[in-house]
């Protein structure tokens, strides 16, 4: 049986809503993974997905757009409770969940509390939420069975964030890719072009590491910014090419969606 696998090439960095835009670029359908998402229970939002291009590159832009200003702010635990009682498929809650929890506790340990005292401002609106989950159902959906993914552009600067300014990458992004010894390669670009959410999917999902993959399809998903090359994140999807099966299983059955458990 072959595997099918996806590379992530991060030359642009990762955020959620670029990730997304890359696997609806190559094919994924967006009234499926709109019909998918009302499995969850949260309202005031709607998605978006435009053809974009950039400097001879075309692709999609995916936006997560609030109609309602006034969100609740959520903790870890009101967001894993909102994921439990919600009618997603097992690998798709636990895998959110899971994502979450990888957020949480990264800025747990940069403010020096618990994962309890976690309250996701930036991260936790309306949109962290569909970008985390709507990646989740997007890898289920395509049936890939392993992420793989390029190194990261390491840039400097500083963001603004709702504690004041804080160094590039923030400070949560680089706690959860340390985790897993995610590889940086320097870059002169100024500014924050691997989210928190970015990463955390990343972190939990991809392995950093250059696959042997018979590429089917590409999707461009872009970012926001204009910088010196087209701002975007390429989803390749293929099969494993040339493994022995035991090898691929091995390596596969962390994502496979039939050994999970609710």
């Amino acid at each position: 049986m072959s595997q099918k696998i996806a590379y992530l090439d991060c030359h642009s960095g990762v955020s959620g809503d670029m990730l997304l835009g890359a696997f609806l670029d190559a094919g994924l359908s967006l009234d499926r993974l709109r019909g998918e998402l009302q499995a969850l229970p949260v309202e005031g939002y709607e998605l978006r997905l435009s053809p974009y291009a950039d400097q001879g590159i075309t692709g999609s832009r995916f936006e997560v757009i609030l109609t309602e200003q006034d969100q609740p702010t959520r903790s870890f635990t009101d967001i894993a409770a909102l994921l439990a009682s919600s009618q997603l498929s097992p690998w798709v809650r636990d895998t959110a969940t899971a994502i979450f929890r990888r957020l949480g506790e990264a800025e747990a340990t940069v403010h020096g509390v618990s994962l309890e005292e976690i309250h996701f401002h930036e991260v936790g609106a309306v949109d962290s939420i569909v970008d985390i989950v709507g990646n989740t159902l997007a890898i289920e959906m395509l049936g890939i069975t392993q992420l793989y993914a390029s190194p990261l552009p390491l840039t400097r600067g500083h963001l603004r964030m709702a504690h004041g300014l804080m160094p590039v990458p923030a400070p949560a992004t680089l706690e959860i890719l340390s985790a897993v010894k995610a590889p940086w390669v320097p870059t002169q670009l100024e500014g924050e072009f691997v989210t928190p959410t970015g990463a955390a999917i990343l972190a939990t999902l991809a392995r950093f590491e250059m696959p042997a993959i018979a590429i089917e399809r590409v999707g461009y998903g872009f970012g926001k910014k204009r910088v010196i090359w087209p701002n975007c994140l390429r989803a390749c999807l293929g099969e494993a090419y040339g493994l022995p099966h035991d090898h691929h299983y091995h390596h596969h059955h962390e994502l496979s969606h039939e050994h999970t458990h609710s």
